[in-house]
């Protein structure tokens, strides 16, 4: 693959550190790095950005690897829908095992937290794949991941997506510490209401 190659040319000509140039395009440093180490490939609207900041037309950027970027994308994009739904499937059902473990199968409460948590754990961990990919192709939004997966340029330009950049690791820290806590008090409570001392 060339395009890589040639973002990283073009970049260092100018004097741009990865940073800099994912400011001037609007993604993230990372994004840059995975473009330049071939990891993933830009979409169509960061490589018009591409061509007017290095003054070069697309055809010079990519030379020969549109029909490669395109695979590439598409393989992605089917992915991350596939990971999402048996993920999201998975974790359910590790949380009804759990649920059905303790009150209709009686596996007993250890038994049930292992197997529950186990299956839900798998479920998780292709979620978090999902999510290792939306960051590698920097989509953030509902609407940039729509795009992406049906191969469409994607604006990160409108206030909303500029919005969901600020703050993200801040926003995923407080969005686990609700989800843990949510899951304390119902945990608290189904704990409760199967307890024999319970009135």
């Amino acid at each position: 693959m060339e395009l890589g190659k040639h973002i990283k040319e073009y970049r260092t000509e100018r004097g741009l550190s990865q940073e800099d140039l994912a400011e001037r395009i609007y993604v993230s440093r990372q994004t840059v790095s995975n473009w330049e180490t071939d990891k993933t490939y830009p979409d169509v609207e960061s490589l018009l950005l591409l061509s007017v900041l290095f003054d070069t037309t697309i055809d010079e950027l990519i030379k020969g690897d549109v029909e490669t970027m395109k695979d590439v994308l598409k393989n992605d994009a089917q992915k991350m829908q596939a990971y999402a739904t048996v993920g999201m499937v998975i974790a359910f059902a590790g949380a009804v095992l759990f649920v059905g473990g303790i009150g209709f199968w009686n596996w007993g409460i250890v038994p049930s937290i292992i197997i529950g948590l186990l299956v839900w754990g798998f479920g998780m961990y292709l979620l978090l794949k999902v999510e290792l990919m939306k960051r590698a192709h920097d989509v953030v939004t509902y609407r940039e991941l729509v795009a992406f997966s049906k191969g469409e340029p994607i604006d990160r330009n409108n206030p909303k997506s500029q919005r969901a950049r600020q703050h993200r690791v801040i926003k995923t820290i407080i969005l686990l510490i609700v989800a843990l806590a949510f899951g304390l008090v119902v945990g608290g409570l189904i704990g409760t209401s199967m307890s024999p001392y319970a009135g």
